[in-house]
């Protein structure tokens, strides 16, 4: 039902990413590192080597692009449906941060790129509904957050919720 639609493309894939998160999602240390960065290349796309800390939560990780020598710190939550998450060569991307294209209404521009040996600092959270770029060596502080979508809130006697949304993309150089 609805809860499989949101957290991968289809049963085959659900059990494959998942099954693969438990088996070896939560091993600690460089063994951990050293499995998902073997394992991991049947959920998602890694040029070269990247390393995965434990604790990292992938959903719709077929749209998931790391370059070689990418990092991801524990607590990082990619959630990349359709147009997908791609995170450049030698990009650090810290403790807790959220990177979510939650693209349920086929917005065009939906997707999140970064570019090389870039920093995406501990929490930020990044939505990439309208489309987010960031090129090369940028780096981000703790906290940040950079959202390409907005509600439309137009008339204020009806929901939030009914009134759809605006998708603008946002690129930072």
């Amino acid at each position: 039902g609805l809860y499989l639609r949101r957290q991968a493309d289809h049963l085959g894939r659900y059990l494959l990413e998942q099954g693969l998160q438990a088996l070896c999602g939560w091993v600690p240390t460089l063994l951990g590192i050293g499995l998902r960065a073997v394992l991991y290349r049947l959920i998602l796309r890694m040029e070269g080597w990247a390393a995965i800390e434990s604790g990292v939560r992938l959903c719709f990780a077929n749209h998931i692009r790391l370059g070689a020598g990418a990092y991801l710190d524990r607590g990082v939550y990619l959630h990349a449906c359709p147009a997908g998450v791609s995170i450049g060569s030698g990009t650090l991307v810290m403790h807790g941060s959220v990177l979510h294209v939650y693209n349920f209404r086929n917005l065009p521009h939906a997707g999140i790129w970064i570019g090389a040996d870039s920093l995406i600092g501990e929490y930020t959270v990044i939505r990439g509904q309208g489309g987010v770029r960031l090129g090369d060596r940028v780096y981000t502080s703790p906290h940040v957050q950079i959202l390409a979508v907005n509600h439309a809130y137009d008339d204020p006697t009806r929901s939030f919720v009914v009134q759809g949304i605006t998708a603008q993309g946002i690129v930072v150089e």
